[in-house]
């Protein structure tokens, strides 16, 4: 059976669709993707997955896939799948800055493009918050490496890892619905916890073992967590305000 998607937001089909090619160019060593079997202006269809329950061995195995998927490198933070003209994609249904220049910070290109953007979605109490974490972003405070087998100057991201774009299947993990990116590989790991996926510290764990996550990476989690938090108070507001303002302040 096949499952037909329809989206009819500026190249949001498009930009879905070269970002799965583009995940899928890191196998047969990187995670296995949702296979895109036919697509048009404003549609894609792809097989229908089957569910199972989620297990340890098959979290541990994705996890050491993952890390070869990131380790497929992009050319720079913010860069576009190959094959979509960066003029901007889509995290769910927020839009998302895609960059042509490279910016060398990691936490100059994570406060400008991935915080502020969604900052006008906050009270003037909880900017503020923001605006000082953008600050210290910016001034290099918080740079950190790449995991051990990313050598490009970007990670090959998912982009939007919560626990609903990972499908258990009979077949192991299989991503779906990506935001696909450069970036930085611990913001894929930290997005797995935002919602609960299953067996996340395995998969960690795993990763970790396959291509060793910089020193300090527990500590960051809230930090590579701020991005979707942030599209969520973009998005929806409410609670994840004040969750996000929490996280925040962990980093002033």
């Amino acid at each position: 059976m096949t499952f037909r998607k329809t989206d009819h937001r500026r190249n949001a089909i498009d930009y879905e669709v070269a970002g799965l090619t583009w995940l899928a160019a890191a196998q047969p060593a990187g995670a296995a993707i949702v296979e895109v079997l036919d697509h048009g202006h404003g549609w894609l269809t792809e097989p229908e997955l089957s569910s199972v329950r989620p297990t340890r061995e098959a979290a541990e195995e994705f996890g050491r896939r993952l890390a070869h998927t990131h380790a497929a490198g992009a050319s720079h933070l913010g860069a576009a799948p190959d094959g979509f003209t960066p003029d901007g994609g889509y995290i769910g249904r927020a839009p998302l800055p895609l960059l042509t220049a490279h910016i060398d910070s990691w936490g100059e290109f994570y406060a400008r493009y991935r915080i502020e953007p969604y900052m006008d979605s906050l009270d003037a109490q909880a900017r503020a918050v923001v605006s000082t974490l953008v600050d210290r972003l910016v001034s290099g405070k918080f740079d950190h490496d790449q995991p051990a087998l990313v050598t490009d100057p970007a990670a090959r991201t998912h982009g939007d890892m919560w626990s609903g774009n990972l499908m258990w299947t009979p077949n192991g993990v299989v991503l779906i619905d990506p935001a696909a990116q450069g970036g930085h590989a611990e913001e894929d790991l930290a997005s797995l916890s935002v919602f609960g996926a299953p067996f996340t510290n395995e998969i960690r764990a795993a990763y970790n073992e396959e291509s060793p996550l910089a020193d300090g990476w527990q500590e960051r989690i809230g930090l590579h967590q701020l991005h979707m938090l942030m599209v969520h108070c973009f998005l929806f507001g409410g609670g994840y305000v004040s969750q996000t303002i929490e996280v925040a302040r962990r980093y002033l």
